[in-house]
């Protein structure tokens, strides 16, 4: 099976037909997340803080995240204790997390809202290292 073709008559880049993914969003404690494109080492997702809600303190062994806010305010934790440093996050911050970066978000009063571009040769939901959480789950 052939790729896309442009108008010159080349074939595009497999990437072109495996970039938007419609799927309904995963209910999650803290909010939702939905899956907005993937292909061959990257992954964009959507993630919704409700407000006063919190991420698990976390991290990942193969993917680095980079985070765009895009609504709401609130703060991100990194780092390990006693070194961890707390930021805040409000729309147009943007931040890379490479893999084994512990990080934490946390919404404020009016939630928050991350565009999350996921890159790395393992992009699964179970590779999550959770060393505190909200719901139980650690």
């Amino acid at each position: 099976m052939s790729g896309p073709v442009s108008e010159s008559g080349t074939a595009l880049d497999t990437a072109v037909s495996d970039r938007a993914v419609v799927e309904p969003p995963e209910q999650r404690p803290w909010g939702w997340f939905e899956l907005l494109a993937e292909g061959p080492g990257y992954r964009v997702k959507r993630l919704h803080l409700d407000p006063h809600q919190r991420l698990s303190r976390q991290r990942h062994q193969h993917r680095l995240e980079h985070w765009l806010v895009v609504l709401g305010q609130g703060s991100v934790e990194l780092g390990d204790a006693p070194l961890s440093r707390t930021q805040p996050l409000e729309p147009g911050s943007s931040l890379i997390i490479p893999p084994l970066t512990i990080h934490r978000a946390a919404a404020g009063s009016e939630g928050l809202e991350i565009i999350e571009v996921q890159r790395g040769s393992l992009l699964r939901e179970d590779d999550i290292e959770r060393f505190a959480d909200d719901y139980g789950r650690v």
